[in-house]
């Protein structure tokens, strides 16, 4: 797809580089493979600009992240932070904020449309921080996890620590975070941190699959149905989410052209032919 199909062009990336296997789906492959796919502070904001345009994008559905080379992604930049934590570094080196999306503008994310994580080799710190946020994760077997930060003096402060005790439980959670140890691909699934296995060189063969299925439903339905289960992941009640989803979502689905056409398609035994949605 050419940037003249879109009605606002994609941001310029550096450290990323994007392609569109559907048309309904963007993928995103981080593109240091020398540094292990480390994210440097321009990179978290080229993210997050990249993700905010995919959620108002029209054609767009779904996101699909990698990364090229053996690593899906190790991390922080240790070397961007030992270079401007030194004493005389240029103050204009020290600002190391990132977004509020979090690392990778993935970690702490909201969003509209979702992302799927293939998970092709190695990752750690940040890496692991993004994928206990995304909303569906595909490793390749030879996949490795983990928090490593405590081995370094460091905490994984980019929302992964209050996420992971919800996937994984408080005792697995302790221990992936505390001891800072390697989690294989096949462990991580068993804890709930991987929807599912492939062999190596699949995973983004099998996101695409399931992008496509997603793709096929209804974009209202979508962005609803996922915010329903971001309140639920995010600590609000069943009853008080289900209220908030009544209140400031239903009646705009309701009025919409997609759910006409989803119930007319049933009732007709034909295919559904959804529109962008306008939520």
């Amino acid at each position: 797809m050419s940037p003249s199909t879109f009605t606002t062009p994609p941001p310029k990336l550096q450290d990323a580089k994007i392609s569109f296997p559907a048309p309904t789906i963007l993928l995103i492959n981080l593109n240091r493979p020398d540094a292990l796919n480390c994210i440097s502070i321009p990179g978290h904001y080229e993210l997050q600009a990249l993700y905010s345009w995919f959620d108002t994008e029209p054609s767009l559905r779904v996101a699909i992240l990698t990364g090229e080379g053996r690593a899906f992604c190790a991390g922080a930049d240790l070397k961007e932070w030992h270079e401007a934590n030194k004493p005389h570094a240029p103050a204009s080196t020290q600002e190391r904020v990132i977004p509020a999306s979090g690392f990778g503008a993935l970690s702490r994310r909201g969003g509209k449309k979702p992302v799927i994580c293939a998970v092709n080799g190695v990752c750690f710190g940040g890496g692991t921080e993004m994928i206990i946020n995304a909303d569906i994760v595909i490793a390749e077997r030879h996949a490795v996890f983990g928090l490593p930060e405590v081995k370094i003096g460091v905490v994984a402060l980019a929302g992964a620590l209050t996420r992971l005790v919800r996937t994984v439980g408080r005792q697995r959670a302790m221990e992936m975070a505390l001891t800072g140890r390697t989690v294989p691909a096949e462990e991580a699934r068993e804890w709930g941190l991987v929807n599912k296995v492939v062999e190596k060189g699949e995973s983004v063969n099998e996101a695409i699959k399931i992008a496509e299925a997603i793709a096929l439903t209804s974009p209202d339905s979508m962005i609803v149905t996922r915010e329903g289960i971001k309140m639920g992941w995010e600590g609000i009640g069943a009853e008080e989410g289900t209220r908030l989803l009544m209140e400031n979502w239903y009646g705009r689905m309701d009025k919409g052209e997609n759910m006409r056409e989803g119930v007319a398609s049933f009732v007709e035994k034909r295919k559904p032919n959804y529109v962008p949605s306008k939520l």
